[in-house]
């Protein structure tokens, strides 16, 4: 079996026969996939500053994983579904979240490559497939992971999965999902479900208010995205009290995508409400590493997951 290489092309990722349930979602943005199809994996670094061996060697994973009889992605109806990277052992379970402005769900730069490393690192990894564009209007999203998270944990047992201690890893407008998620009257709380013990959030858009990342903003709150009361309600650093998850969270310091100021009242806001965190700025201009190989934030994946541990020993002691 010929294995993918930066040489290989998008056309090739897209119509493997191992990728056909997903097909729609593999590549992004899924609007411009067929015309995609020419460039190499290589070239993609034009567009996202990707480490591309490490996407390579994920997407060798999972036709592997394919091959040797796995799901891989379950479809949840209405362009809502999950890509299952188990490791089983009763490992605890991170939820990744990619971003795209919440125009689309990114895994090709985001969620893939991040799965097989956290799975390096001891979990169990599923990649969330979200409402994104018209579709993506409040509450959308929050409905659509108290739907994906529903669904592992039915599985729980089956796939060996410890749900008691879950993370959510959310980047970009992802991390926007996934820091709404950790807010107990938007996310968790609301839809009967258990508190996350860990947020990871990754060059996230937090706030709604001046700061955002528009399009985000735009996609999200539709013909309202200009009301203020609005936007502080769907504002994570707005909804951070002493209940909120303890936070991993990093980005670049001039990112040209999402303002740094996201992750400075963030952390203001953790802080106030005294909330367990660890805060990463990168020095930097780049959006959109992922999980960051070769890069001055490569080892983010490594500082996640002994925070997610200190955490869990914490609520043990």
């Amino acid at each position: 079996m010929k294995e993918f290489t930066p040489q290989s092309k998008i056309s090739e990722i897209r119509n493997c026969k191992e990728f056909a349930p997903f097909k729609k979602y593999v590549v992004c943005p899924r609007q411009f996939a067929a015309m995609m199809g020419p460039l190499t994996l290589g070239k993609l670094t034009q567009y996202y500053p990707l480490d591309v061996p490490s996407l390579c060697d994920a997407l060798n994973e999972m036709r592997l994983r394919r091959q040797r009889g796995e799901q891989l992605f379950y479809d949840l109806g209405d362009t809502v579904g999950l890509y299952a990277f188990l490791i089983g052992k009763r490992a605890p379970l991170v939820l990744i979240l990619p971003g795209g402005g919440y125009g689309d769900v990114c895994s090709l730069v985001e969620g893939f490559s991040t799965a097989t490393r956290f799975n390096e690192l001891g979990f169990n990894a599923v990649i969330g497939q979200y409402h994104v564009g018209k579709a993506a209007h409040y509450p959308a999203p929050q409905e659509d992971v108290a739907a994906i998270l529903s669904f592992v944990f039915s599985h729980a047992e089956e796939w060996q999965v410890d749900t008691q201690n879950y993370a959510v890893c959310g980047f970009s407008a992802g991390g926007h999902v996934a820091g709404c998620w950790g807010a107990a009257k938007l996310g968790y709380e609301k839809y009967g479900l258990p508190k996350p013990a860990a947020l990871f959030l990754c060059y996230p858009v937090l706030t709604m208010g001046e700061k955002t990342h528009a399009g985000s903003r735009a996609f999200l709150l539709g013909k309202e995205a200009e009301d203020k009361a609005l936007q502080r309600e769907w504002s994570v650093e707005e909804r951070v009290d002493a209940s909120y998850p303890p936070t991993f969270l990093w980005q670049c310091t001039h990112d040209d995508t999402v303002p740094f100021e996201n992750s400075l009242m963030m952390k203001a806001a953790l802080e106030r409400a005294g909330v367990l965190f660890e805060f990463m700025p990168v020095e930097g201009t780049k959006h959109g590493w992922g999980v960051a190989k070769n890069t001055p934030a490569e080892d983010w994946t490594s500082r996640a997951a002994q925070f997610y541990h200190t955490v869990r020993e914490g609520k043990k002691a």
